[in-house]
């Protein structure tokens, strides 16, 4: 299934736009989304253990599964003061 994945900060700066889209299996998981969005975007391998995930609104853990027509954010880590 494909899914648009919102991106923050410096994920967006990175990919170089708001929202990418991958493919993913029909019971995929926020780690196979991760494995997905770091092949899509090489760039962002380095933190990629540190991304968060929001699905539907709700922060979700690397188990948790990707219903089809989910709202998907990535949020990186924040630093500054």
């Amino acid at each position: 299934m494909k899914v648009a994945i919102q991106l923050f900060a410096v994920a967006k700066q990175l990919a170089g736009r708001a929202t990418v889209e991958v493919d993913v299996p029909e019971e995929a998981t926020v780690a196979d989304l991760r494995a997905a969005l770091v092949r899509h975007v090489p760039a962002l391998e380095r933190m990629a253990s540190q991304l968060r995930f929001a699905v539907n609104e709700d922060y979700a853990r690397d188990e948790a599964r990707i219903p089809p027509g989910s709202r998907v954010a990535c949020i990186p880590p924040v630093s500054g003061g």
